[in-house]
């Protein structure tokens, strides 16, 4: 990726500053939508669905920003200071520095919870539309047990097998406890923008039945749910990477 821009977001207070890894193709002329990617946890820009989107944008005349949070990619930072108030603040800066135009969200697994926050946080006039990815939104809540919630209020970080990786997986302590902060399933999320969400109803890792349930609690009326049957938890198939590519190009007004 030879395309790698880098943003330095400038030290504030307590935090010091940040250089943040990001890729970005402007759209064709200013009127056209900007797709945000946000990928889940532990993950970054290079992945199969973040590289199809930027490729689908450049063809289709659209805009696309890929990042990678601070702590991941080739982003600074520690991975264990990332939160998602954090890594909020910083999708919210890169698109206000790089993004002049509308906006699509799309957040995968955790950057589905991700998305919301950020949603929440835009401007009404800045977002056009967000797409959730297996999204996972409140898995502080339900995605582990209460012995682990247990260490996590001890203040332990816990770790946890990698089906995708040789090193297990860490969840520390101040990201917990910040995700606890975030929950947004308990309630109406006041978004009144077109969504979609996409989930493989033989996803391991996030039950599918979370994007039924944030599909209810969603205020906007123009909400699709598309299950994937026989799709997993990462839905980067061939026939998954083209439904999402679909779907997102739709979201930002532009035919597949």
């Amino acid at each position: 990726m030879s395309d790698v821009l880098f943003h330095t977001l400038s030290a504030d207070g307590e935090k010091p500053a940040r250089r943040l890894a990001c890729r970005l193709t402007p759209p064709a002329d200013s009127e056209r939508a900007t797709l945000v990617f946000l990928p889940g946890y532990m993950s970054d820009m290079a992945g199969s669905k973040a590289e199809m989107l930027f490729e689908a944008a450049r063809e289709k005349g659209v805009g696309c920003l890929l990042l990678d949070y601070s702590g991941c990619g080739a982003s600074d930072g520690d991975f264990a200071d990332g939160t998602l108030t954090r890594w909020r603040e910083e999708v919210l800066a890169l698109i206000e520095a790089l993004v002049p135009g509308p906006v699509v969200l799309i957040g995968s697994s955790m950057g589905g919870w991700l998305m919301l926050l950020v949603a929440l946080a835009l401007p009404a006039d800045k977002l056009v539309g967000i797409m959730g990815i297996a999204a996972a939104p409140d898995f502080t809540q339900w995605g582990y047990t209460s012995a682990q919630k247990g260490e996590l209020i001890a203040g332990r970080t816990i770790f946890e097998p990698n089906p995708y990786g040789p090193e297990p997986t860490p969840t520390h302590a101040r990201f917990w406890a910040d995700g606890e902060h975030n929950r947004l399933l308990d309630a109406e999320i006041p978004l009144d923008v077109p969504v979609v969400l996409v989930h493989g109803q033989r996803d391991d890792d996030v039950p599918w039945e979370i994007s039924l349930r944030l599909s209810v609690t969603l205020r906007s009326d123009a909400v699709q749910l598309c299950l994937v049957k026989d799709g997993d938890h990462r839905l980067s198939r061939p026939v998954d990477l083209a439904l999402i590519r679909r779907m997102a190009l739709a979201l930002a007004g532009i035919d597949a």
